[in-house]
């Protein structure tokens, strides 16, 4: 019974959507995405069909075209009520009409119409877009395809209009996808990972520096499509620097060469011994209902593991947020033994159990909250992503960039890229993503690493060029340099040199009181033949600075950088009319939406869900005239309602409570009894031991990073209390024993997670050095014999 019930609107309505094919072109550490959809209307009447999908926040759009059996329309680029008008126009008089944009409220969420498709008639639609690589803790680049998108939330109060939905699982996602990879790079490629099920990568050159890669056939549509590209001696700083467009007008973005820069600062340990022991740590926790289970479960750990990393004489605090938030205390406490013990018990406590995602109130307490002098402010966000407006965040912390980096951290698959790395970039900040069964901890203390390094100073862009030669920068400045990552700069490039004449450019910044100057030389002759890559990233480096922006002149200088570059914006639309179909449509166009994939708000991890809806062309057509003002009439005002048979479902970004749900959501809760809605999630126990070792030993650590010899230490370590007590020297102050104890065990036994416990191990061994203690090599010794390890004095860092 529950089954049919999550079926009636895919069996009911015929899906149009019969297919994707996704080509990848991996060019270093620079994609650029073929995405083709395939469409076929078998139903007895003309059709609209609608697609919403997820791409990430920082591609460049920068192609759309249509064929229609041998004819092909190639898209403009209109500003977005001009090309809207443009559409409904053609759809009112017979005519084929395609329609791609990019939401108003998040850059990483597209719809696409394609209009007035015939009774039996196909079409290709081809969008290609390109987009940066992210450089992982590990030194390989992440490339995400995004499969899943979130219902967002949408505040109370807030702008913006939701779609309505209904959800069914994901098996029945009736269309295909394929996917294939091409990787070429200066470098040795030495593989390429993925969660997702691959075919064996094929080198296609003895040097194997290039290679492809494909998905293997079944993907379930349960995840986004990760791949994860490891070169040899990765980190290199280059300059590469691209021609324009042929007879372009000189001058424009598209007309002159432009150059990227990729920056790798190398500090010496010199430097990096000077790690601070002051800060403001913040900690802000989604607790939304769609947190619940596994990703809550991984963020408590992860708390508990940043609590006991943070260093003596720091402040911090913990907000957790929902559709309301709350501090643990009512401002950022010092650091010390009675405030870590009540931070972790109410950590402890935490569960996904505080309804919506509304992050922006937090925000504004945060910030309204004095910083503490002295003491820089570190902000850590950890949420899913499932925000409505994420633009809104965005600006917010962009106007409180100068008074605290923020490090953000999407949770689980479906996460808003444009969120995540948004927060990060406008922050001074690093953004993570943690996806399937990534450890969220050695991600997390990555970044921590980075909170605690001296903020970089003064930085400087300083261009050396010959006469004639000018340089206008399309990236912000930079405002935040970490050690090892990398960090990208465009520019626009205007005037002739003279063949074989060098440029050169210089990074200058100071850390903790050291100055550092990173130079590079790049030769002036631009390269040809690379399909304007840099031009459409730099492009769109801009259109997202100027966006965060406001006024009319703004909005203006967006639009025209958009339509000389063809890169998509939140104030620009992709139009396609195929002028020659002109055939009257008689009765209403239906419109069908089709199933995009879900992530579970109401539903187990194993259970992702798909979203299809039905409605007339004609009420999505008044919907955009109200929703933008228009006062044109609607030419098909007459079938404007569509039967409430059809409307059925949640709107999109509304966790709405249970009694207020609408038929085909109460389905959603008899889909999977055993858990209930977003806002209402099963309690859990409280945690009494943790089952991971490490952990557990974590937790008996003190502020001050000591351990003490007590019982729960010996079954942490897995020994009784006699056995641990029995071999210590006898000079040897019991939390000095427990200390080595715990270090020689973590050297011996959790070396692979050296990330996790890195800072911890440290706090541990300055308190050893403090005491002072007598006996050190022989309670090391001891503490090898009773653990059965190996593990050398200079090791421990002692």
């Amino acid at each position: 019974m529950v089954v049919s019930c999550g079926l009636l609107t895919a069996n009911k309505e015929r899906v149009p959507l019969k297919g994707i094919e996704v080509e990848v072109e991996v060019k270093d550490h620079v994609a650029v995405v073929v995405y083709t959809q395939h469409y076929e209307n078998k139903e007895d009447k003309a059709i609209e069909a609608v697609f919403v999908f997820p791409l990430p926040g920082d591609a460049a759009v920068c192609h759309f075209s249509a064929k229609i059996g041998q004819t092909e329309i190639v898209a403009e680029v209109k500003e977005k009520q001009e090309a809207r008008e443009e559409y409904d126009d053609a759809l009112s008089s017979g005519q084929q009409a395609f329609l791609l944009e990019e939401s108003d409220q998040s850059p990483d969420i597209f719809s696409l119409n394609v209009g007035s498709l015939p009774p039996g008639e196909s079409a290709s639609i081809r969008l290609e877009y390109v987009t940066e690589l992210a450089v992982e803790a590990d030194s390989g680049l992440r490339f995400c395809l995004p499969v899943v998108l979130n219902p967002r939330y949408q505040p109370q109060g807030s702008e913006g209009h939701g779609v309505k939905v209904t959800a069914v699982p994901a098996s029945l996602v009736p269309y295909s996808l394929s996917f294939s990879a091409r990787v070429s790079s200066p470098r040795e490629v030495l593989k390429v990972d993925s969660k997702c099920s691959l075919e064996p990568l094929q080198y296609l050159n003895k040097e194997k520096t290039q290679a492809v890669v494909k998905l293997a056939a079944g993907h379930k549509f349960d995840r986004d499509i990760e791949l994860f590209i490891y070169y040899k001696n990765a980190h290199q700083p280059a300059a590469v620097v691209e021609a324009g467009k042929a007879f372009a007008t000189p001058g424009t973005i598209i007309g002159d060469p432009v150059m990227m820069l990729s920056v790798y600062p190398e500090f010496s340990q010199e430097v990096m011994s000077s790690i601070t022991t002051s800060g403001e740590f913040v900690f802000l926790l989604d607790r939304s209902g769609s947190m619940d289970g596994a990703r809550i479960s991984s963020a408590r750990d992860t708390l508990l593991l940043l609590l006991k990393s943070l260093p003596v004489g720091c402040y911090f605090n913990i907000y957790s947020f929902g559709s309301s938030f709350e501090p643990i205390f009512q401002n950022s406490i010092e650091y010390n033994e009675t405030t870590l013990e009540k931070a972790q018990k109410k950590v402890e406590e935490m569960r996904a159990d505080m309804g919506g995602t509304e992050i922006l109130k937090p925000l504004n307490h945060i910030y309204s909250q004095p910083c503490i002098p002295g003491q820089p402010r570190q902000l850590f966000v950890f949420t899913d992503g499932e925000v409505g407006n994420t633009n809104a965040v965005i600006s917010l912390v962009k106007k409180n960039s100068s008074s605290h980096r923020c490090f953000s951290f999407g949770i689980g698959e479906g996460a808003s890229t444009a969120l995540i790395t948004g927060l990060a970039k406008e922050g001074r900040g690093y953004a993570q993503f943690i996806t399937g069964a990534d450890r969220m901890q050695p991600k997390v203390m990555q970044s921590l690493q980075f909170a605690l390094q001296p903020a970089v100073k003064d930085i400087s862009v300083n261009w050396d060029l010959p006469e004639g030669v000018s340089v206008t920068p399309l990236s912000p400045p930079l405002t935040a340099i970490f050690k090892g990552q990398r960090s990208l700069i465009y520019a626009q490039l205007t005037g002739q040199s003279a063949e074989g004449t060098d440029g050169h450019v210089t990074v200058t910044y100071t850390l903790a009181g050291h100055s550092f100057h990173d130079k590079l030389s790049f030769p002036l002759q631009p390269t040809e033949d690379t399909g304007l890559t840099v031009h459409r990233l730099g492009a769109r480096t801009l259109i997202r600075c100027l966006e965060t922006e406001k006024g009319e002149e703004v909005k203006k200088k967006v639009v025209e950088v958009s339509v000389q570059s063809g890169v998509s914006s939140s104030f620009t639309s992709f139009i396609a009319v195929n002028k020659t179909s002109r055939e009257a449509i008689h009765g209403p166009l239906l419109q069908r939406r089709i199933p995009g994939v879900w992530s579970r708000s109401c539903y187990s991890l194993s259970q992702q869900a798909v979203v299809p809806m039905m409605l007339s062309h004609s009420m999505a057509k008044a919907s955009r005239m109200q929703s933008h003002g228009m006062a044109r009439a609607c030419s098909m005002q007459s079938h404007a309602m569509a039967p409430a048979a059809m409307l059925q479902g949640n709107t999109l970004g509304v966790k709405a409570k249970p009694e207020s749900l609408s038929v085909m959501d109460k389905v959603k809760h008899l889909f999977r009894p055993e858990s209930k809605c977003s806002d209402d999630p099963v309690p859990t126990p409280a945690i009494l031991k943790h089952p991971d070792s490490l952990l557990q030993l974590v937790s008996l650590q003190k502020a001050s990073g000591c351990w003490e010899l007590n019982p729960a230490l010996a079954a942490a370590l897995n020994k009784t209390s006699k056995e641990l007590e029995q071999p210590k020297p006898p000079k040897v102050n019991g939390n000095v024993w427990a200390t080595v104890l715990a270090l020689v065990w973590l050297h011996a036994f959790k070396l692979d997670a050296q990330i996790e416990w890195k800072l911890l191990a440290q706090k541990a061994v300055s308190w050893l050095t403090a005491q002072n203690a007598p006996s050190m090599t022989e309670c090391i010794m001891a503490g090898n014999t009773l653990l059965g390890s190996n593990v050398q004095k200079d090791a421990l860092g002692l």
